[in-house]
């Protein structure tokens, strides 16, 4: 992947999710900026999206301050099929410390070159969970080992760092690859204010039989059980306020 790739995007340049590059430069970011401060730390790298098939394990999807000539390298020679790190974190459910798997399983010597080239030491990496789904994960590196006490800060609020990050993404384009029409973001949106199916007939023009369909499709393709829980999923994913 060329390092021309790693660039800072304007997410509205794009006319869908596939078409954004898959790593993207990180800048500009004052939650990530406070976290700094709070844990300092050399790079950072915001993985995975709260989107069908762009999940963290499942696609590359990543803002990330990492050095392009080492991701271009890394990526280049194939070594996430090697790296132990990266293969025990595609399954993780709890905090992966390097230094830990690297009891268990040495790295590749090309691996380590570059690590000491470019100074990615002692990454620890953090899952962003939903349930049982892991979405999306935060990776910091340091010279020196993370403390105790920072990487229980940072499991507190990798979920709002991850959150913050990819909400322009999210934003643009969630509604769009769960497929969910105006139709039935319309009729989510009133059922969010407790309105009856009749109700939401009345506000939005519908019947209300279209309007039971809309939110029944709407269930379906947000992968949850009932309205309540759709109300609350789109909500969430930030696709009605």
């Amino acid at each position: 992947m060329p390092i021309s790739a790693l660039s800072a995007i304007t997410v509205k340049d794009f006319p869908d999710l596939r078409s954004v590059p898959k790593l993207r430069r990180l800048a500009d970011s004052s939650i990530v900026d406070n976290l700094a401060r709070a844990v300092p730390f050399d790079f950072i790298a915001v993985s995975g999206l709260d989107v069908d098939d762009f999940r963290f394990g499942e696609t590359v999807s990543s803002d990330t301050t990492f050095p392009p000539a080492f991701i271009e390298a890394y990526i280049a020679e194939g070594l996430g099929k090697t790296d132990p790190f990266v293969l025990e974190a595609r399954n993780a459910t709890a905090t992966v410390v390097e230094a830990d798997v690297y009891r268990r399983a040495q790295p590749p010597q090309r691996l380590v070159y570059l690590a000491q080239t470019f100074g990615i030491h002692n990454r620890t990496l953090f899952p962003v969970r939903r349930g049982d789904v892991t979405y999306g994960a935060i990776t910091v590196t340091r010279d020196t080992p993370f403390r105790p006490d920072e990487i229980t800060f940072m499991e507190v609020v990798a979920e709002a760092i991850h959150t913050h990050v990819t909400q322009p993404i999210r934003e643009r384009f969630a509604a769009g690859q769960m497929k969910l029409t105006a139709g039935e973001l319309a009729c989510l949106a009133q059922a969010s204010y407790g309105l009856t199916s009749e109700a939401i007939g009345k506000a939005t023009g519908y019947q209300t039989e279209t309007v039971n369909s809309y939110i029944k499709s709407a269930t379906k393709k947000l992968s949850v059980s009932n309205r309540t829980h759709a109300i609350a999923e789109a909500i969430r994913r930030k696709l009605i306020s």
